[in-house]
């Protein structure tokens, strides 16, 4: 996804082409944190949600909006959601819509837990033109603590644990008892989803390393292609996850 083109409209500012280039670089971990989040019984985030360059041709020129998703589902390819803003000018998607998205239109993404915020560049390049009170009562408004504009986040304790960028605590908390379901469930292993997707994919796609080793140990097999014909290596490479390409060659 590095290599991806930043979509964005003529006479964007430099500092907001920079964060969607930022948003779309990291998006990964948008993605990872989400997925652990679908599977806790409990929820964590108070917050997640994509932002995303919208487009349509009118009197022939080019629109572009960046608005905000959320009910989020991403298959390494392309992002689906629920469209949670009304256009000003665009008429073919309105608030509410069900939307996909590829990638390279990712203009921005956040997520929030106890109050704190990750991701969000945008929002704090819009910030770091704004004076101390103006961005107060811009949080106030967010009801999130934005922090340091300078200093944005993108991975739960990434201070205290740098680890966590390169993989997601609940994939090593979880080990045994993804060891425990496939050997239970050995089936699950080779089962494929209706555009193709295994578990391999799909834990790949998320960056999760101790469960890509415990699928592949498990015999997953890495030569399995979805229906766009993508192995998890494909995925692995295109959202470079550095620490799972070597275990899937």
């Amino acid at each position: 996804m590095e290599n991806t083109p930043t979509f964005f409209a003529d006479g964007e500012s430099p500092k907001m082409i920079e964060a969607y280039q930022k948003a779309q670089e990291t998006f990964k971990y948008f993605w990872r944190e989400l997925s652990w989040e679908y599977r806790r019984i409990i929820p964590g985030l108070d917050v997640a949600c994509v932002k995303l360059a919208f487009m349509q041709e009118i009197d022939g020129e080019t629109i572009v909006e960046h608005m905000w998703i959320n009910d989020i589902n991403f298959d390494g390819d392309t992002i689906y959601g629920i469209l949670v803003n009304q256009p000003n000018d665009l008429t073919n998607v309105n608030n509410g819509d069900e939307v996909q998205i590829p990638v390279n239109q990712i203009s921005d993404w956040l997520f929030a837990t106890q109050g704190k915020t990750y991701g969000a560049f945008t929002i704090q390049a819009m910030r770091s033109e704004m004076n101390e009170e103006e961005r107060e009562d811009h949080d106030e408004a967010w009801g999130l603590d934005f922090g340091d504009y300078n200093d944005i986040l993108v991975v739960s304790d990434q201070k205290e644990k740098p680890e966590n960028l390169i993989e997601h605590p609940m994939s090593k908390n979880m080990k045994e008892s993804l060891i425990d379901f496939v050997k239970n469930n050995p089936e699950e292993l080779s089962v494929a989803d209706e555009l193709g997707y295994t578990f391999l994919h799909r834990e790949t796609i998320a960056g999760n390393k101790t469960s890509v080793e415990v699928l592949l140990q498990s015999g997953a097999d890495t030569k399995a292609k979805t229906s766009n014909g993508k192995t998890a290596l494909d995925f692995a490479k295109q959202l470079n996850w550095e620490h799972l390409i070597p275990l899937l060659q």
